[in-house]
Protein backbone atom coordinates (compact mmCIF):
# COMPACT_ATOMS: atom_id res chain seq x y z
CA UNK A 1 0.00 0.00 0.00
CA UNK A 2 1.29 3.43 -0.91
CA UNK A 3 1.63 5.94 1.94
CA UNK A 4 2.02 9.70 1.79
CA UNK A 5 4.14 11.01 4.66
CA UNK A 6 3.19 14.69 4.87
CA UNK A 7 4.61 17.56 6.92
CA UNK A 8 4.59 21.35 6.98
CA UNK A 9 8.24 21.27 5.84
CA UNK A 10 9.98 18.58 3.77
CA UNK A 11 13.74 18.75 3.23
CA UNK A 12 15.48 16.66 0.56
CA UNK A 13 18.76 16.83 2.51
CA UNK A 14 19.46 17.86 6.12
CA UNK A 15 20.85 21.26 5.07
CA UNK A 16 18.35 21.87 2.25
CA UNK A 17 18.17 25.65 1.81
CA UNK A 18 14.98 25.42 -0.28
CA UNK A 19 12.63 23.02 1.52
CA UNK A 20 9.15 22.24 0.27
CA UNK A 21 6.22 23.53 2.32
CA UNK A 22 2.98 21.60 2.88
CA UNK A 23 4.61 18.71 1.09
CA UNK A 24 4.84 14.95 1.24
CA UNK A 25 6.90 11.93 0.33
CA UNK A 26 5.06 9.10 -1.42
CA UNK A 27 6.37 5.76 -0.19
CA UNK A 28 5.63 2.59 -2.14
CA UNK A 29 6.94 -0.48 -0.35
CA UNK A 30 10.56 0.18 0.58
CA UNK A 31 11.24 2.99 -1.88
CA UNK A 32 10.24 6.59 -2.53
CA UNK A 33 7.78 6.93 -5.40
CA UNK A 34 7.60 10.75 -5.47
CA UNK A 35 8.24 13.95 -3.53
CA UNK A 36 6.09 17.05 -3.94
CA UNK A 37 3.29 19.17 -2.62
CA UNK A 38 0.72 17.27 -0.59
CA UNK A 39 -2.01 18.51 -2.90
CA UNK A 40 -0.25 17.19 -6.02
CA UNK A 41 0.55 13.84 -4.43
CA UNK A 42 -3.02 13.39 -3.14
CA UNK A 43 -4.23 13.96 -6.72
CA UNK A 44 -1.63 11.56 -8.16
CA UNK A 45 -2.28 8.87 -5.52
CA UNK A 46 -5.94 9.27 -4.47
CA UNK A 47 -6.07 5.90 -2.69
CA UNK A 48 -2.87 6.42 -0.71
CA UNK A 49 -2.91 6.35 3.06
CA UNK A 50 -1.86 9.76 4.43
CA UNK A 51 0.22 10.17 7.59
CA UNK A 52 0.46 13.80 8.60
CA UNK A 53 3.40 14.69 10.83
CA UNK A 54 4.12 17.90 12.71
CA UNK A 55 7.61 19.32 12.30
CA UNK A 56 10.17 18.78 9.56
CA UNK A 57 10.32 15.62 7.50
CA UNK A 58 13.59 14.74 5.82
CA UNK A 59 16.01 11.92 5.20
CA UNK A 60 16.79 9.63 8.10
CA UNK A 61 20.26 10.02 9.52
CA UNK A 62 23.46 8.00 9.34
CA UNK A 63 24.75 7.11 12.82
CA UNK A 64 28.52 7.39 12.51
CA UNK A 65 29.57 6.55 16.07
CA UNK A 66 29.37 3.46 18.24
CA UNK A 67 25.89 2.02 18.71
CA UNK A 68 24.48 3.25 22.07
CA UNK A 69 24.66 0.89 25.03
CA UNK A 70 21.46 -0.86 26.10
CA UNK A 71 20.55 -4.16 27.77
CA UNK A 72 20.01 -6.05 24.49
CA UNK A 73 21.03 -5.79 20.82
CA UNK A 74 17.41 -5.04 19.88
CA UNK A 75 17.27 -2.14 22.34
CA UNK A 76 20.62 -0.84 21.07
CA UNK A 77 19.25 -0.72 17.52
CA UNK A 78 15.99 0.84 18.71
CA UNK A 79 18.06 3.60 20.34
CA UNK A 80 19.30 4.50 16.84
CA UNK A 81 15.77 4.54 15.44
CA UNK A 82 14.63 6.84 18.27
CA UNK A 83 17.33 9.29 17.14
CA UNK A 84 16.12 9.26 13.52
CA UNK A 85 18.96 7.08 12.22
CA UNK A 86 18.34 4.23 9.79
CA UNK A 87 21.94 3.62 8.73
CA UNK A 88 25.10 2.73 10.62
CA UNK A 89 28.69 2.12 9.61
CA UNK A 90 29.56 -1.60 9.48
CA UNK A 91 32.60 -1.32 11.74
CA UNK A 92 30.30 -0.25 14.62
CA UNK A 93 28.39 -3.55 14.49
CA UNK A 94 31.02 -5.72 16.13
CA UNK A 95 29.10 -8.88 16.97
CA UNK A 96 26.70 -11.17 15.12
CA UNK A 97 23.77 -10.48 17.48
CA UNK A 98 24.02 -6.73 16.91
CA UNK A 99 24.28 -7.21 13.13
CA UNK A 100 21.22 -9.49 13.21
CA UNK A 101 19.26 -6.93 15.26
CA UNK A 102 20.24 -4.21 12.76
CA UNK A 103 19.01 -6.38 9.89
CA UNK A 104 15.69 -7.12 11.65
CA UNK A 105 15.26 -3.41 12.44
CA UNK A 106 15.72 -2.36 8.83
CA UNK A 107 18.98 -0.55 9.51
CA UNK A 108 21.18 -0.05 6.43
CA UNK A 109 24.73 -1.17 7.14
CA UNK A 110 27.25 0.92 5.20
CA UNK A 111 30.94 0.43 4.52
CA UNK A 112 31.48 4.20 4.26
CA UNK A 113 29.43 7.30 5.01
CA UNK A 114 27.02 8.68 2.44
CA UNK A 115 25.08 11.91 2.72
CA UNK A 116 21.43 11.38 3.67
CA UNK A 117 18.99 12.45 0.95
CA UNK A 118 15.44 11.86 -0.21
CA UNK A 119 15.16 10.92 -3.88
CA UNK A 120 12.55 9.19 -6.05
CA UNK A 121 13.40 5.48 -6.45
CA UNK A 122 15.69 5.72 -3.40
CA UNK A 123 15.26 3.71 -0.23
CA UNK A 124 12.42 5.15 1.88
CA UNK A 125 14.37 6.18 4.98
CA UNK A 126 12.64 9.19 6.54
CA UNK A 127 12.69 10.99 9.86
CA UNK A 128 10.51 13.71 11.37
CA UNK A 129 11.98 16.17 13.86
CA UNK A 130 10.28 18.80 16.02
CA UNK A 131 11.53 22.37 16.46
CA UNK A 132 13.82 21.24 19.31
CA UNK A 133 15.47 18.58 17.13
CA UNK A 134 13.75 15.66 18.85
CA UNK A 135 12.85 12.75 16.59
CA UNK A 136 9.08 12.30 16.34
CA UNK A 137 9.06 9.42 13.86
CA UNK A 138 11.44 7.21 11.88
CA UNK A 139 10.65 5.23 8.74
CA UNK A 140 13.19 2.57 7.69
CA UNK A 141 12.81 1.10 4.21
CA UNK A 142 9.18 2.20 4.13
CA UNK A 143 8.25 0.80 7.57
CA UNK A 144 7.32 3.06 10.47
CA UNK A 145 9.77 1.80 13.10
CA UNK A 146 9.62 4.57 15.70
CA UNK A 147 6.96 7.07 16.74
CA UNK A 148 7.20 9.27 19.80
CA UNK A 149 3.94 9.23 21.68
Amino acid sequence: MLTLHAAPVVRGTPGDAAPLHDAAVAVDGDHIAAIGSLEELRAAYPRARVREWPGELGPALLHEGPVPDAPSPRERIHALLRRGATAVLAHHLGDAELRAAAHRGGIAVLDRPRPPALAPAGRADLAVFDADGECLATVAAGRLVHRRR
